[in-house]
């Protein structure tokens, strides 16, 4: 992966938040708590906090240019390398400020979290994206710091021309970079629809969520399978799949994928589009949000969001209220319940009402069944047999022309048998 500016382990850091807008100072504080948590996972350690309220956005230095001045004086004061914006800063903003220091970096909210991901990128697929979102994000961005890439990529052909700066040449380097990763998770997209046309018609369910709601142990709550857990934002980046058999009759795939959090970068939601195609594909969506947050109804507006870019909002979605055993919870558990009345409330970390959400996931399955009809010889007991998998038997009967079978099922069932004894 090119290397980019990061955050070096237990860099002191500064966060700045603005009030301005509809925003006011509990709104802000209640951001900046989240940029404390997102600054932690990535290996700084935050030393303070300043807000500023304005009227208007300044174009050149988001505040004003006396306070941003401050700010950077007093970041020098404290021993601090790093300021980090909750807004997104324009590229000229970013500009304006590596004029005024070199000594202290100063990033926005979407940087931060482009190094959470690169921290935590395993496979080859996840480290693709994130270096397609941290190329495309940087761009615009580019200062005499992108130098290292001539000499990642040099050669024949990425040598200046006349007149043309360093700068110019990066830039250069990246498009080309840039274009190379879209081809390769192209490839990667065509692999992952082979894997779902094989997947044939069974009943996918994906889990969605803000980062840290409890997702992956949701997931080894109804599967039973080993998956990564770990109480960290960002902590998976990877989509995993699990078959699940919730009753004899009720089988599913469960798929679990990244999560999301407040003002994800647009750069980053484009280029994880392959790994969220589980959702986008989904025959029901599990939103799973956290009951001991107090920030419930930004996180589930958050998550709406996120599912609108991709197309997936009009998919049949059941919410699930985890970390109910929580104290939190406990707290503001009957408001809960008057805000999301068809919600259901569990504890995945310990296995509390699991049921009834498995229960609730086999009613969404039936509330479109079909009942067929469908004769075999005798000598086509294979196919019989795979005709009575997953479905109830209605009715059978004997003739001289073979087996009739009515079954009753949900429709991708229905659909799944169909579609294997007429291919």
């Amino acid at each position: 992966m090119i290397d980019s500016p990061e955050i070096k382990q237990t860099e002191k850091a500064l966060l700045v938040g603005v009030i301005h807008g509809t925003l006011d100072q509990n709104t802000v504080d209640e951001h900046l708590e989240e940029l404390r948590l997102l600054a932690q996972t990535a290996g700084a350690k935050v030393i303070g906090e300043i807000t500023q309220k304005l009227s208007r956005i300044n174009p050149s230095f988001f505040i004003g240019s006396g306070k941003a001045e401050q700010i950077i004086n007093q970041a020098k004061e404290l021993g601090v390398s790093l300021i980090i914006f909750d807004d997104e800063l324009s590229p000229g903003q970013i500009k304006n400020y590596t004029k005024l220091t070199e000594e202290v970096k100063v990033i926005d909210r979407s940087g931060l979290i482009l190094d959470i991901f690169k921290q935590h990128a395993q496979t080859k697929e996840a480290k693709t994206q994130v270096e397609l979102a941290q190329l495309e994000y940087m761009l615009p961005r580019l200062t005499r710091a992108w130098t290292h890439l001539e000499r990642q990529m040099g050669g024949i052909g990425t040598r200046a021309g006349a007149g043309e700066t360093q700068i110019e040449v990066d830039r250069r380097l990246i498009r080309t970079r840039i274009s190379k990763l879209k081809q390769e998770l192209g490839k990667i997209e065509r692999e992952r629809d082979t894997q779902s046309k094989r997947r044939g018609n069974q009943f996918k369910v994906a889990l969605v969520g803000y980062t840290n709601a409890g997702k992956s142990t949701l997931m080894k709550a109804i599967s039973g399978a080993d998956v990564f857990i770990q109480d960290q934002l960002f902590a998976t980046l990877d989509t995993t799949v699990r078959s699940v058999e919730l009753d004899s009759s009720h089988a599913i795939l469960l798929s679990d994928t990244v999560g999301f959090v407040r003002k994800l970068p647009h750069h980053l939601v484009a280029s994880f589009r392959s790994t969220l195609k589980e959702v986008v594909d989904a025959d029901l969506i599990l939103l799973v949000l956290d009951a001991s947050s107090s920030q419930v109804e930004d996180h589930y507006q958050t998550i709406i969001s996120v599912l609108k870019e991709l197309g997936a909002d009009r998919h049949p979605i059941q919410i699930v209220l985890n970390k109910i055993d929580r104290n939190e919870a406990e707290e503001h558990i009957n408001y809960l319940k008057r805000k999301y009345t068809e919600g259901i409330y569990v504890s995945a970390l310990n296995s509390l009402r699991i049921d009834s959400l498995s229960q609730r996931i086999m009613e969404i399955m039936d509330e479109n069944f079909q009942i067929v009809d469908l004769q075999f010889s005798y000598q086509d007991s294979k196919n019989m047999a795979l005709a009575q998998e997953g479905v109830d038997v209605l009715e059978r009967s004997y003739d001289d022309d073979g087996v009739r079978l009515k079954i009753k099922g949900a429709s991708w069932r229905i659909n799944q048998i169909q579609s294997s004894l007429f291919k």
